[in-house]
């Protein structure tokens, strides 16, 4: 038997609290997705103003950070023609984003969810989802 832990919905909308007080601090109006650690849907805002594309972009990035437990940037980084994981932007339908602005969600070393943003730059997005994290760190205490 295991024992999954996982954001609770509570936790869920600290995080899009944090992400969206960064947002108004920079006045880009964004779309915040929290996920739990299988990359499933736990809570979203879309603020006014936000990009209607951005609704499933910022839901892929917070989906790509949770499932494969890795930062969409570090992606980026490494997906370019001739690394051996060029091309995993295509896997799972597109589903797997590549973008900035998605970031696991790490508590005691364990990864339970996923913050995803999108609506403005990559590096908007991402300083927005650190927000987010750093917003539920203060009250939890053990984030990454």
């Amino acid at each position: 038997m295991l024992t999954i832990n996982r954001l609770s919905h509570t936790e869920a909308q600290t995080l899009i609290e944090g992400a969206r007080l960064k947002a108004l601090e920079i006045e880009v109006p964004m779309c915040i997705a929290i996920v739990d650690e299988s990359g499933n849907l736990i809570a979203f805002e879309r603020m006014n103003g936000a990009k209607i594309t951005s609704i499933t972009i910022a839901q892929d990035k917070a989906f790509t950070a949770a499932a494969a437990r890795k930062a969409t940037h570090e992606y980026n980084a490494a997906c370019v023609p001739g690394n051996l994981v060029f091309g995993i932007h295509t896997a799972l339908g597109g589903r797997l984003c590549v973008v900035g602005g998605g970031l696991p969600v790490v508590v005691d070393g364990e990864v339970v969810g996923g913050i995803g943003l999108s609506s403005g730059s990559p590096q908007q997005d991402m300083a927005c989802a650190e927000a987010g994290l750093a917003y539920l760190e203060r009250q939890l205490g053990n984030v990454r």
